[in-house]
């Protein structure tokens, strides 16, 4: 039986998406992952209490406390310590720096709150992304799953989630209805990219459902429609 990949989980918040992986994962008899490290960067975050109640090891790597090349060699030291084999940033604010993304070059997932490459970018997290969307009049918002680059939001998408905005949503509305996506997303795009060969998966295909006039779907059509997705990358390719 193959080894679960073991994961580290950035996050700056309370940390939902966090949680979602670790009830995805952590206890299931036999997981494509599991949750073993999670580096946050700041104290007192509620990322940091879930941590602390799942037992998962935990560190606190402040970027603004610490220079850059030093943040890269503590984050590779304790990432190497801790024998990661995937990356997921959950609600990480900050640039994660190159030397990390270089190492961990088609290991490392984001998710972000809307629709890339619409809405994304430096300064672009949270209620700012939900009341930009707004403001735009746009009428359909959603979750993305992207690979890690050296900029902002830029990585290869890897997964989209459509949500509609509609009359009178408020951020707070929106994102709430984002949230609840990202949390169905977020696990089985990582156990996607767990189940790949290799550093550098197979592109999986952006894909989406109609949550207009249709329920949710459950977990294991997501997971067929990555998996035909990538699929159809590998023949492709």
């Amino acid at each position: 039986m193959r080894e679960p990949k073991r994961v580290a989980v950035f996050a700056s918040g309370g940390g939902t998406n966090l949680q979602a992986l670790i009830d995805h994962f952590n206890p299931a008899p036999a997981p494509a992952a599991r949750v073993e490290l999670v580096v946050a960067s700041r104290a007192g975050i509620g990322a940091l209490e879930r941590a602390e109640r799942a037992v998962v090891p935990f560190i606190v790597l402040d970027p603004r406390e610490m220079e850059p090349g030093a943040l890269a060699e503590r984050m590779l030291a304790e990432l190497e310590r801790h024998r990661i084999d995937l990356v997921v940033l959950a609600g990480w604010l900050q640039l994660v720096p190159a030397e990390v993304v270089a190492r961990f070059h088609g290991r490392m997932l984001n998710i972000h709150p809307a629709l890339l490459p619409g809405f994304g970018g430096q300064g672009m997290y949270g209620m700012r992304v939900h009341r930009a969307v707004i403001a735009s009049g746009v009428r359909v918002s959603g979750a993305t799953v992207h690979l890690v680059s050296d900029r902002y939001d830029e990585g290869r998408i890897v997964a989209q989630w459509p949500v509609p905005v509609l009359d009178g949503d408020t951020p707070e509305r929106l994102a709430a209805r984002v949230l609840a996506v990202e949390h169905r997303l977020l696990p089985v795009a990582v156990e996607a990219l767990a189940h790949a060969a290799g550093p550098a998966p197979a592109p999986v295909g952006p894909f989406c459902f109609d949550l207009l006039d249709a329920p949710a779907p459950p977990a294991e059509s997501i997971r067929a429609t990555l998996a035909h997705g990538a699929a159809d990358a590998s023949a492709t390719g």
